[in-house]
Formats: structure tokens, sequence, C-alpha cells
């Protein structure tokens, strides 16, 4: 059977579908039947042709979902249109490989275990999701699960499996609803599948009616000081940064009179550096100790900071908490954006060099680090790290009681990226139970509760600050515990199945001559 043109275009609906479902489009229903072409079209296809159609689904998805990405190298790496369009294109052909190779195990596998595909099928997708969290430094941008951010009582059981598992169900749904096609008990597959989504999100809807820990509650703030990411401090004059620094002074003011006792300011809003003899770095965290001290509030600030070792200075991207009562603490990024903070594998990527000098040189943190606000214990991933669930979960595990991730997102101008970012903090709140406060230059800044319920919320580009109460958490959900349990089965699962395949068909193959000898 050859690839036909209607084969291709519903590969193709199933990428735009899937990518649709994300924000800012915000058609999140279309993630619970986007993929039933592509699982259609590989049950019928060999593996090389389900690659193929694989391939053709995964980047039209990737290119509806990433389309903000050219802008940003040509407006901020001084990079051509031709060039950053070349880069956008490179970058979704390779993470449509993904998809891809999930269709072409797929394909593999239902040629010798037909009646256990229904299952096969999202647990190879999970595992392919789960490799594009680690590798070649990981971009787990994108999940399924994660298009259902708005869906509240369905994500709830993220915080068992986190948002693999939304994932998982997903697909098994739609693995269901393929395979009610194929059979003559289609009443009996389609009425498990919708059991299956009802029983889900009734159990979610129970979870949204337990109470919301109400003790220690206190009241955050978050600044929003709307500074420009084209904003070059090394170059403009000082009396414009001073004049952003007060800016964001003046904003802390006006939280701390309306009960603000903790205020966040977001990642690189303005330049501070604790660790820098400069007089202006110096007179900037002088006068924040000042605000601590005679406030009473305790500051987490996004900050530049430097150390050296023998091969030369470090630089980091970090995150101080400057207490009124305490020495100040750090936590150091530790997953750097690549091309964008770091060149990673600089052996095959330093030509990239000749072509932008905006890719920096940051040195990655090796350790996790809590802060304390009045002796509750807090994490702060910073901006990219967000994304990446196996990392935010170790900070409540290390004893965190709230989360706070500081960013910037003006790289992105009013495009679906901030939205996407935002929409993904939310599962990290779910997954952990633990109220999430996020602080973005020119937004969105917001708070999440432990439920995923967005509190509250920034518009884009506005000069704001945000006054909330949240509540500290000290237990700890089976995900915050365990981790990645299931989609770590699933990868298990996925290669034993993947071996069963291999040897079942190399055992038929050898029965072929013998039965042929035998006729003859």
């Amino acid at each position: 059977m050859r690839i036909r043109v209607p084969d291709i275009l519903l590969a193709a609906s199933c990428g735009v579908m899937t990518g649709l479902a994300f924000p800012k489009t915000e058609l999140f229903y279309l993630g619970w039947i986007s993929l039933v072409p592509l699982i259609y079209l590989l049950l019928r296809m060999n593996p090389a042709q389900s690659f193929v159609l694989g391939l053709i689904a995964g980047s039209l998805f990737y290119a509806v979902l990433l389309y903000w990405i050219p802008a940003v190298p040509m407006h901020y790496g001084g990079l051509s249109p031709g060039l950053s369009l070349l880069i956008y294109i490179l970058l979704v052909l390779l993470l449509a490989q993904f998809w891809g190779f999930f269709a072409l195990a797929a394909s593999f596998c239902s040629r010798s275990m037909r009646k256990l595909m229904i299952l096969v099928i999202p647990l190879l997708w999970i595992s392919m999701e789960f490799i594009m969290t680690y590798l070649f430094t990981g971009f787990p941008w994108g999940l399924l699960g994660a298009s259902q951010y708005k869906n509240i009582c369905f994500i709830q059981f993220s915080s068992i499996t986190g948002v693999y598992g939304l994932s998982f169900i997903m697909v098994l749904f739609q693995s269901l609803i393929v395979f009610a096609t194929k059979t003559k008990k289609k009443f009996v597959y389609i009425s498990l599948s919708l059991l299956m989504i009802l029983a889900f999100h009734f159990g979610g809807f129970l979870s949204l009616k337990e109470p919301v820990p109400s003790e220690d509650t206190f009241t955050a703030a978050l600044i929003q000081g709307n500074t420009p990411s084209s904003t070059d401090f090394s170059t403009q004059p000082f009396e414009k940064t001073y004049e952003m620094f007060q800016k964001h002074l003046n904003l802390s003011h006006l939280a701390y009179e309306n009960g603000a006792e903790l205020i966040i300011w977001p990642e690189l809003s303005v330049p501070l550096c604790f660790s820098c003899q400069f007089q202006p770095f110096i007179d900037f965290s002088e006068q924040l100790s000042r605000f601590s001290q005679q406030t009473g509030c305790t500051l987490l600030l996004g900050t530049s900071e430097t150390a050296y070792a023998l091969e030369g200075p470090l630089f980091y991207n970090a995150a101080i908490c400057l207490s009124p009562d305490r020495p100040f603490s750090h936590y150091y990024k530790q997953h750097l954006v690549p091309f964008g903070e770091y060149t990673p594998y600089k052996k095959i990527f330093s030509f990239i060099s000749k072509f932008t000098h905006a890719i920096g040189e940051l040195t990655p943190g090796k350790n996790y680090s809590l802060h304390e606000f009045k002796g509750i214990p807090f994490g702060s991933p910073i901006c990219y790290e967000i994304i990446f669930p196996p990392l935010v979960r170790k900070f409540p595990k290390m004893g965190a009681e709230f989360l706070v991730t500081i960013t910037n997102d003006g790289w992105y101008g009013t495009s679906a990226a901030p939205y996407q970012h935002f929409s993904l903090a939310v599962f990290r709140a779910v997954e952990n139970r633990r109220y999430l406060l996020r602080a973005a230059t020119t937004g969105i800044s917001g708070v999440v509760d432990p439920y995923g319920r967005i509190i509250a919320k920034s518009e884009l580009h506005t000069q704001t600050f945000i006054n909330t109460e949240i509540t500290p958490n000290r237990s700890l959900t089976f995900y915050s515990k365990y981790g990645d349990i299931l989609p770590c089965t699933g990868l298990t699962l996925s290669a034993a199945f993947l071996i069963l395949s291999f040897i079942r068909r190399k055992n038929e193959r050898k029965r072929r001559p013998e039965a042929k000898k035998n006729r003859s």
C-alpha cells in the first residue's frame, strides 16, 4: 500500500489540530481527537510509511506551536530573516522526529501484538514525551497533556503521574476510539472510553472540593516593571537604568502599602549583582537592603552574579532572597536555555558565534537550594526551568512549601509564547500541590493555587503589581515523592514490546521457508 494524498492530508490535519489545542488559540478540546487520524493511519501502514506520516504530522504540529521562533533570532540575535527561518525549519524537523519514531514504533508493534495496541500506543507516546524531556538538553514544550491547563477537573490527575499521565489518558482514549471503528463491539469500546474520561473528570471534581490549607497565610506581591527585552543596560545612559530601578522600587512601596510581606521582582528586569564591586551595583544593593530593613519585607530578586575560578570568571543567572533578619540566600539557574544562555555541544556548534553575538556564556548552577520567608522554605526555579516537571518537583521534595518562578518573556512580544509558558506553570502547581507565584518582566505575571486555578493574572506589556494571599503547604503529592514512575514504566514496557515484536517477526520469517518446503 502506498501513501496517498488523502493519507498525507489526514496526517497534516492531525498536526495542525494538535497545535491549535495549545495557547493562544485555547481549543484544548481538539487534543482529545487530534491524534485519531494518525493512529488510524499507522495501524494500516508499514513502519517506514508510518514514520513518514508521523514526520508530516509532527512537522505541522511544531510549525503551528512554535511559529514565534523566527522572530527571536531575527530581532534580538541580529540574524537575517532567511537564516532565522532556516533555524526554525531545522528545529521543527528535529522535534518532528519524535512523532515519526512514535509512529514507526507503533506500526512495528502492531504487526505482532494487535490485541495489545490499545495500551502499547499510549505507552509509546509518553515514552517519546519523556525522552524529549531529557534528550539533547531536553525540550518538553508541547507535551499533549499540557494542552489541558484550562481543563481544571482533568489536570488534578497530574498530582499522581505528572503531566505525562494526562497525555497517557488522552492517547488511550483516542486509541479506544480508533479500535472501536475496527471491531463489531463498537458500543463496548465507545462506552469504555467515555466512562474512563468521565471517571477522571469526576475524580478531579472531587479533588477540587477538598479545602485549601489556610494556616500561615501571608500576602505576597509580584512586580511587573515592563522593562523591554531590547534594553541594553551596558550602553544606555545610567540615568535611564536608575529610572527603571526606581520604577520597580516605587511599585514595591505600593505593594508594601497594600500589605505585601514578600515582594518578588522578575528575572533581570533591572541590572542587579550582589557579588559585583561596580559602584552602581553596590548602590542598588544598599537601597534594596535598606527597603527590606525599613519595611520588614522579604525580597526575591532576579540578578546576574559573578564568581571567580582558576579558569576565569563565572557568570550565573540567579534568584537572590533578601531578608531583614538573615543573610541573603541564592539559587543559581541550573537548566540554561540552549543557544540563548550558552552554546551546547561547543565542538559541533562553535560556528554559530560567527553569525551572532547574542548567545550568552553563563555557567549552570550545580545545586538545588531553598530560600526562607519567616521560616517558611520556598523554591525559585528560574524561567525556562519551569517547563521541566522532574526539575521543579525536587524543590517541594527538599521542603519547599510554595514555589516562585521569575522569568523574562519580553523576547516573544504578544505571540503565543508567553501564554504557552504561563500555562506550563499551572501544571507545576498541580503536580506538587503548591501555590505558584510567577513574576515576568513584561508579563504574564500571575498566581496559581495548588489545584491549578489562576487566582490573578496580569496583561502583557503593562506596568503593574499583583498582591495576593497564599498559604504554604508541607504535604507531598505522590508525584513530588516518587516522580516519573509512569513514563519510566512506559519506557521500560515500550522497549520490551519492541524487543518482543522484533523476536516474533524474526520467528515468522523463519517459519515462512519451512512452510513452503512442507507444501512442496
